[in-house]
């Protein structure tokens, strides 16, 4: 059997070459792998990084192709690995990633003794560089409170699901439910998911297979995730409203909320001041469990930190929902 590995980058120069190092690794049989490496136009030397893999090791694997996503965008590339994959089964891995060494053969021995159409597994969130801060923030991501109620992130019982992370694929289910919407920019796999079910194929999560995304370093850049993973659950109310689930609107509800009890708080006050002191003290229960949890007090900082992403991801939305569309 060949499968197809795909991996699309853009400026992913200093994660990249950790992710192709996993990639060598891997237990399943380097010569049963057509591994695609795609770049989204990339400004620094991830194109090269991509040749220069293929040039030294195209001979252990059953073939690398270097290719180019002009689309720039997530689904444009996944659009350029379907149509170019030559195997049976598809999977597909981000470049800002880890995954074990026996990442694939897990995948791959799992899908074939279940019979399923789409498989993955658990997704914690790791980090590149250890320090204070950048473990805060990895709490931050990881938390229930923080990052949302995905299975693929917090659950440890197999079950068939709506959505999973670094998923394998049976070409024909491709085939039967289409590509990726090129519409959509962060929320391609809600949608793509969506129309997978609907074509009556099973998405399995199995979280005895692990792997890992990397943590967005800085709190600027975490902010700007939430704001963009917001904005475009916004955007996609107008595209695909039956893809996304109700939690996906929490902190839009949250902000909305905050700005029409703040705007009418010179009628009554008590709105305003319960629902701070409601989502004040949730969070404070939040916090303190990661503090006992790590045992750490550097960790009271989340009380300040939740509130911020939850507000940057609902600001996000509400400008995706009044945003023009196309």
């Amino acid at each position: 059997m060949i499968i197809s590995l795909g991996i699309i980058a853009l400026n992913e120069e200093l994660y990249l070459p950790s992710i192709l190092e996993d990639v060598l690794s891997q237990t399943f049989p380097h010569s049963q792998i057509d591994f695609v490496l795609i770049d989204s136009l990339s400004a620094d030397n991830t194109k090269r990084i991509m040749e220069q893999f293929r040039e030294q090791y195209s001979s252990k694997f059953h073939n690398i192709r270097v290719l180019e996503n002009a689309g720039k965008w997530q689904a444009n590339g996944w659009n350029v690995f379907i149509d170019n994959a030559v195997g049976d089964i598809l999977v597909k891995v981000d470049a800002h990633a880890h995954i074990p060494c026996d990442f694939i053969k897990r995948l791959i021995d799992t899908m074939e003794e279940g019979h399923f159409d789409v498989l993955g597994g658990k997704r914690p969130t790791i980090l590149k560089e250890n320090t204070k801060w950048s473990e805060i923030l990895l709490e931050a991501e990881n938390s229930l409170f923080g990052s949302g109620i995905a299975v693929f992130r917090t659950s440890d019982k197999p079950r068939f699901v709506k959505s999973v992370f670094h998923g394998a694929y049976r070409k024909e289910v491709f085939q039967k439910a289409g590509n990726f919407n090129e519409r959509l920019r962060r929320t391609e796999d809600n949608e793509i998911h969506w129309r997978i079910r609907q074509k009556g194929f099973l998405i399995r999560y199995e979280p005895s297979i692990i792997s890992y995304q990397y943590a967005r370093p800085t709190l600027r850049k975490m902010m700007k995730q939430k704001f963009s993973n917001g904005y475009w659950i916004g955007k996609t109310v107008w595209i695909c409203p039956r893809c996304l689930s109700l939690y996906h609107f929490a902190p839009v509800g949250f902000f909305v909320a905050l700005i029409l009890t703040g705007y009418f708080s010179f009628i009554s006050a008590i709105p305003l001041i319960s629902l701070i002191g409601l989502y004040g003290a949730f969070n404070f229960v939040n916090t303190l469990v990661s503090v006992i949890k790590n045992k750490k007090i550097s960790q009271l900082v989340l009380f300040v930190l939740f509130p911020l992403l939850h507000i940057s991801y609902g600001v996000g939305t509400l400008l995706g929902l009044f945003a023009k569309h196309k």
